[in-house]
């Protein structure tokens, strides 16, 4: 499989088998995707990995806890502006409708919602870190961390689904985590063997028109 194949397949995959990839392959993917590129060769990213018993400690940790106050913990900025607002809007309208969800049904998607905090039932999950100290360039670094994982993972045959959603519970995870100082979490992501037979991994996501975000200047 070639780069462009990888990231044409790759999707956030919401459903998953129970079968649990082995030891030796999730610890090849973390350590492949750390070729990603970073400024200044710092490698900002810390990540950890759980399966079992460990997976399991932390959903039930963050299922008694309470979100933390911190509005940066969101997943999104507040009051969403266009074109994203309608982007947002649609891709949650598309979900929805995979899995027979009506608009007004807001008790089923709260439910859907809060399959979050379960990894989507993937048999793991795994938490990408960083030093709270670090800026905006190394939170970009993260970005290109979490890309090549996910790619990684497409080539070696596993589904993935990159959740902003554990940030909410960064104070809680932190401790749950045993995280050294000033380590919390940036991102979470599923990852197992697609259930290819999920009406949920039907979705696939649109993108906005090349037209609406780039532009070539001085090409012949």
């Amino acid at each position: 499989m070639d780069v462009i194949d990888a990231l044409r397949q790759r999707r956030s995959v919401r459903a998953f088998l129970p079968d649990v990839p082995p030891a030796d392959l999730v610890q090849t993917l973390l350590k492949e995707a750390a070729q990603a590129a970073s400024g200044g060769n710092l490698q900002p990213w810390r990540v950890v990995a759980l399966t079992g018993e460990p997976l399991r400690q932390i959903v039930s940790a963050v299922a008694r806890a309470q979100p933390d106050e911190d509005r940066g913990n969101q997943s999104y900025p507040p009051s969403l502006w266009e074109p994203y607002r309608s982007r947002r809007f649609a891709n949650g309208e598309d979900l929805y409708r995979a899995i027979g969800i009506p608009r007004d049904d807001k008790a089923a998607r709260l439910e859907q919602l809060a399959k979050n905090a379960e990894f989507f039932g993937a048999p793991v999950g795994i938490f990408i870190c960083v030093d709270e100290r670090m800026g905006l360039p190394q939170w970009a670094d993260l970005g290109i961390y979490l890309q090549s994982l996910m790619l990684l993972a497409v080539h070696h045959g596993l589904a993935t689904c990159a959740q902003g959603f554990w940030r909410r519970y960064a104070s809680t995870l932190q401790s749950a985590l045993a995280l050294p100082e000033p380590y919390h979490v940036a991102c979470g992501v599923a990852l197992g063997y697609e259930d290819k037979a999920a009406p949920i991994n039907a979705l696939r996501s649109t993108r906005a028109p090349w037209e609406e975000w780039a532009e070539l200047r001085g090409f012949s």
